[in-house]
């Protein structure tokens, strides 16, 4: 998929956080980055970096929650060879990688105690010492961080160094989550919905019907600008009637009356920490004419489904294969089954 490097938005939120940014790039200071998932931190940190006067130089990116803690310093500050198993040569860490540039460590707040401690020292010092060295090298190096996580808060609690906290909190760019963004949502999913058309070839973008619009500007959107972007295209993707404003909006994709239902154990239900059961229960009898009963029911529920699918997508057959999940000759054979085919030819 085609990134992202747009800021899109109107409100006045958004468009603080913006100035915000813009006005701290020039500077060498460390800048924290807080939001929620999605809302776009790490386009932040690209701004930051291109509005500086390094933007000529590499922007070196680490998830700091992608490696597990018996790699993260390794990966920050390089190896020398022999220095652990594994360590066949050595290998410049992240520091090294952004000399003269910028480092964004995204997830900050996942890093341990002792890897916390080494990048306080890069940072006041602006030296990195290889693990398995006894040299340091010098470094030049701007720092971006962001989490999701109240570092004040984790900091109080003794889970993150204060001194480290104060040292990269000299700009703190708060961003704003997409449901307080007045006006954006209708802003972001018309770009979203034209760039996906023009990727599928439609010869024009019809926009969004009104209660579709309504739909997606009511939604709280837990995960903010990347789910609206999801949630956009996928519409866009599954919409047939070409030419007409689209009006079927899927929020849970997973979201399928066929969908797997949670397996269920003997433990299932039992209290935390209560010991299992040493014997199952027997498994109660069942009468022949309860079986009729039971597939008369799952038949009457399937009908219902697939009728009220029907309606909602004004029978049309291949709108509604999709919304259920099923293939179009499935769908067929459902209507068949069902008595639907009536109405729907």
């Amino acid at each position: 998929m085609e990134r992202d490097t747009q800021f899109i938005g109107q409100s006045g939120a958004f468009l603080d956080a913006v100035e915000r940014t813009s006005r701290a790039a020039p500077l060498r200071r460390p800048v924290l980055v807080i939001g929620e998932r999605g809302t776009g931190k790490e386009l932040i940190a690209e701004r930051l970096h291109q509005l500086s006067k390094r933007w000529a130089e590499p922007l070196i990116t680490l998830n700091c929650a992608a490696l597990p803690e018996t790699l993260i310093e390794a990966e920050l500050f390089g190896h020398e060879a022999g220095a652990f198993t594994g360590a066949t040569r050595a290998r410049a860490g992240r520091f090294e990688e952004a000399d003269q540039g910028t480092l964004f460590l995204d997830e900050l707040a996942t890093l341990s105690m002792g890897a916390q401690e080494r990048l306080l020292r890069a940072v006041e010092y602006g030296e990195v010492t290889r693990i398995g060295a006894s040299k340091p090298v010098r470094v030049d190096v701007r720092i971006v961080a962001a989490t999701n996580e109240d570092l004040p808060r984790l900091a109080e609690e003794g889970r993150f160094r204060s001194d480290l906290l104060d040292r990269l909190s000299f700009e703190v760019i708060t961003l704003p989550p997409l449901r307080v963004r007045e006006g954006d949502i209708r802003v972001l999913a018309e770009y979203f919905g034209r760039r996906m058309a023009s990727e599928l070839r439609w010869e024009d973008w019809p926009g969004f019907s009104d209660a579709a619009m309504e739909q997606l500007e009511n939604y709280q959107w837990p995960g903010n600008v990347r789910e609206l972007r999801n949630v956009v295209e996928r519409a866009v993707y599954r919409w047939d009637d070409w030419g007409t404003p689209v009006s079927h909006i899927v929020f849970d994709p997973f979201d399928s009356p066929w969908k797997p239902a949670p397996m269920v154990t003997a433990d299932s239900g039992r209290a935390p920490g209560a010991p299992s059961p040493t014997h199952s229960a027997p498994a109660p009898s069942v009468q022949l004419d309860a079986i009729s009963d039971l597939k008369a029911a799952v038949d009457a529920h399937e009908r219902a489904i697939v009728e009220q699918a029907l309606n909602r997508h004004r029978y049309n057959q291949r709108q509604t294969a999709k919304a259920l999940g099923l293939s179009y000759d499935q769908l067929r054979h459902c209507m068949k089954k069902h008595g639907l085919m009536e109405r729907g030819g």
